[in-house]
């Protein structure tokens, strides 16, 4: 019998290691999006617009078309400057607006969420409402903001007044509503309705959004392969997606363990995209190599990128978690996490300020915030594993048990470095 046991054992072990060797990348799938193509920053109609606009212009739907088009820009190149090119004409746009300036309000909004600049969306979110024109719109916009915040008792109130089960937006912020609260099945249910949504009214954007959305959610759950076809499907409606292009790389990394692979995959990115955290991505992936010079090259690549005043606090998140992870700049890191939680106070967020003063070795002091903001707010992993560690240095071997079994769940998630780290806790 004892033997008998032992086999059994051995044929599981074999049969996860069999498993976890399975292919599902294809460098003839995507090879042909890597090639080195700039994403344009102007066209005819972004130049035809921006000339009518002078020095004291009130040409109020030029500014607003030209600030579409910033926004555009910036999607496709990561290009901060494109960003900020956008807010100047929406603020000009708000400005002069008699007609119409509660949708120039939203679109401003929208410019400060991708700026990490909430409390100040929030004020725009709620004058843009209060104006009464575009109620849905400001409602949706309103569920954004608080979802941002942490502030999700609101967030589940404007959720409930946009309810429209024929709705993309609507379906799409429910599915993001059921992946707060853990729910991942729910989520991806309605995430595929929202496809559905999209594929029938064949709107292009709505479909690479839902996409690439739904190959994240498929990854959390384990579904590499649909995860994987996604964001394949993604590539095919936009060959030079950033986003997609960094999924298919995670996979090749984190599934597949083929590191040198994913770099080079990230490399074909980072020749024209600017967004300065797919260094960071590239410097992890080096970190588990054993490559000193690529991870101290990339790290060097991503301070540079972020020492621009124009990005303000939107790398906040990236800063502190280079500092507790990489750097082990562990004053630096809390003063990150303490600007993170006045503007934005969510689990996330006190998880930094938790996990500085861990690293700074008060864990009493870190256990008392894991309690009072963390506990039973999140599914978040990465939040997950830095929790598990502070319960395990204060003697709470319940609550690290219980989350030691979701995080072995997990690993694709955080990355093959992390499986010793989550099996030595």
């Amino acid at each position: 019998m004892k033997y008998t046991l032992l086999l059994m054992v051995l044929l599981m072990v074999v049969s996860c290691s069999q498993e976890s060797l399975e292919k599902i990348t294809d460098i003839l799938d995507y090879n042909i999006f890597l090639s080195d193509v700039e994403s344009k920053k102007t066209s005819k109609y972004f130049e035809q617009w921006n000339s009518m606009i002078k020095p004291d212009s009130m040409q109020l739907m030029s500014f607003g078309i030209v600030a579409g088009e910033y926004s555009r820009y910036f999607q496709e190149t990561g290009d901060i400057s494109q960003l900020k090119m956008a807010e100047k004409a929406l603020k000009k746009a708000v400005d002069i607006a008699a007609i119409g300036k509660s949708g120039y309000q939203r679109a401003l909004a929208r410019n400060y969420i991708s700026q990490h600049r909430f409390k100040e969306a929030l004020e725009l979110a709620n004058s843009s409402r209060s104006i009464g024109s575009g109620v849905i719109e400001s409602q949706k916009l309103l569920f954004d903001v608080h979802m941002e915040l942490g502030n999700y008792v609101d967030a589940e109130q404007y959720l409930d007044s946009i309810k429209n089960m024929s709705d993309f937006d609507y379906l799409i912020r429910l599915a993001k509503w059921n992946d707060h609260k853990g729910d991942l099945e729910t989520a991806i249910n309605f995430m595929e309705k929202a496809k559905e949504n999209a594929e029938s009214s064949k709107n292009t954007s709505l479909m690479l959004w839902s996409y690439t959305n739904l190959a994240d959610y498929y990854g959390h759950a384990g579904r590499i392969q649909d995860s994987y076809d996604h964001y394949l499907k993604s590539l095919r409606l936009d060959s030079q997606n950033a986003y997609a292009k960094k999924g298919i790389a995670w996979i090749v990394f984190s599934y597949e363990k083929a590191p040198e692979e994913a770099l080079r995959i990230l490399d074909s990115i980072t020749k024209n995209y600017r967004s300065p955290d797919y260094f960071l991505l590239k410097a992890e992936i080096a970190d588990y190599m054993g490559d000193t010079l690529q991870l101290t090259h990339n790290l060097d690549a991503y301070a540079i990128a972020v020492d621009n005043p124009s990005y303000g606090t939107m790398y906040n998140v990236y800063n502190a978690g280079m500092y507790l992870e990489l750097t082990e700049q562990f004053h630096k890191a809390l003063k990150v996490a303490e600007i993170e939680v006045d503007n934005r106070p969510t689990p996330e967020s006190y998880n930094l300020l938790a996990y500085s003063y861990f690293k700074l070795g008060e864990n009493e002091k870190a256990l008392e915030i894991v309690r009072k903001y963390i506990e039973g707010k999140t599914f978040e992993p990465t939040i997950l594993y830095r929790t598990a560690e502070i319960y395990k240095a204060t003697g709470e071997y319940s609550k690290l048990a219980e989350i030691k079994e979701e995080l072995l769940g997990a690993i694709y998630e955080l990355g093959p470095s992390m499986e010793s780290k989550i099996l030595n806790l």
